[in-house]
């Protein structure tokens, strides 16, 4: 059963759950809390909270019609081997990918900071993908989980909007698929690019894809028959 966000910018997105996945980017501790990877880099981080009460509803609301559910980190082994030197060196932080921060080693897979805020923990069968770059299909099993799972449309979350959203919803467009980016569940420690990476999504008539409020999206899931089990796997 398709249903329609018909205040979507640049146009209705229409969209059968069934064949639709929530990705919920880089919702990790090291980017969003304070003390974490994102403030020592200089950032705001307060900036991107108020991306997670909207965020938690719609995850609630994709929950209640059985959709596909998607959590990404980005994050590197222990020894840093999948952690390009332009990456690691690149800019100016006061700290680094590896160093000890606030919450274990920075951006490092197992550490404290490397996993989700407690208010978006993954429930149990969602899918969980462990990302080394900035896009959710570069070096991962994402597009995998995709294709088994017969999806065609994402609903695209997280953080942060002009980085790591932005070049998830370009490499899902190059690859096919109807992306619809949910507005007020995308944050940036820079509120200009946000405002400027969601109309370049929806620009020329919707080049990247879709961009609406997670209000409009929850009013259309609200019609979708409530499904006797999850689609959501293991």
């Amino acid at each position: 059963m398709s249903v329609v966000v018909g205040s979507a910018a640049p146009g209705p997105y229409s969209f059968d759950p069934s064949t639709t996945a929530l990705v919920l980017i880089d919702m990790q501790r090291d980017f969003l809390l304070p003390g974490g990877f994102g403030e020592t880099l200089g950032n705001d981080v307060s900036l991107l909270a108020d991306v997670v009460p909207p965020l938690q509803r719609l995850l609630a609301a994709a929950r209640a019609a059985g959709m596909t559910v998607i959590h990404t980190r980005e994050g590197h082994r222990p020894d840093l081997s999948d952690c390009p030197p332009a990456k690691l060196s690149r800019g100016r932080p006061s700290m680094r990918i590896g160093d000890v921060g606030a919450y274990g080693r920075i951006l490092v897979r197992g550490e404290y900071g490397h996993d989700f805020i407690d208010e978006l923990t993954p429930a149990p069968g969602e899918f969980v993908v462990d990302k080394p770059g900035k896009g959710a299909f570069y070096g991962t099993g994402f597009g995998d989980i995709l294709t088994d799972a017969g999806i065609t449309h994402l609903l695209v979350t997280g953080v942060t909007t002009e980085v790591c959203v932005h070049t998830t919803t370009r490499e899902a467009n190059d690859r096919g698929y109807e992306c619809l980016v949910v507005s007020d569940c995308c944050g940036s420690y820079f509120p200009e690019f946000h405002r400027v990476a969601l109309e370049m999504v929806a620009a020329q008539g919707g080049i990247f894809g879709w961009v609406a409020e997670s209000s409009d999206v929850i009013d259309a899931l609200s019609l979708t028959p409530q499904p006797t089990e999850a689609r959501s796997q293991t």
